[in-house]
């Protein structure tokens, strides 16, 4: 695993069309795997998957706060204001605003717990809170499959405020 230094950045509000998913998600990548196949088997036949396309993982709680099986996620993709939805598929706006975001390589679907404790524990020690009115979320910039080493690389984006 390589993390960059995070860095507090204004984020820009982004329309997405998710799947949601309620329980305990945690060390699950099954789970990710059927949410992301229901998202494109949506948008891929209306042509909506570009070069621009941002798809993302969207977490509304705190783990260490919320029972496991209450655990809230959203997988998604971002998409113009005008695109319709259906069935399982929901267009929500997340919120823009001020953001710690971490740059990471991970060599393992298993190291995305580690990478999330250390961008919190740069959160603490630069006098910020997390701020779980708007929520955090995982940008995938590439894909693992297509990559030589199954690398996963990940922006985090947690939603600050100062302490």
């Amino acid at each position: 695993m390589q993390n960059n230094t995070p860095q507090i950045q204004k984020l820009e509000d982004k329309k997405v069309a998710c799947v949601s998913f309620t329980g305990n998600y945690m060390g699950n990548p099954q789970i990710f795997k059927e949410l992301f196949g229901k998202l494109h088997a949506w948008a891929g036949p209306k042509g909506l998957i570009t070069a621009n396309t941002v798809f993302l993982s969207s977490y509304q709680d705190d783990p260490n706060v919320t029972p496991a099986d209450e655990l809230k996620l959203d997988v998604c993709m971002t998409i113009d204001d005008n695109v319709e939805v259906e069935g399982e598929i929901e267009k929500k706006t997340l919120s823009g605003g001020q953001y710690a975001v971490m740059r990471s390589t991970l060599t393992s679907p298993k190291e995305y717990g580690a990478a999330w404790k250390e961008i919190v524990n740069w959160i603490d020690a630069n006098n910020y809170n997390v701020d779980m009115s708007r929520p955090s979320y995982e940008l995938y910039l590439n894909n693992p499959e297509e990559h030589p080493e199954k690398h996963h690389i990940i922006d985090i984006c947690m939603s600050v405020k100062a302490k």
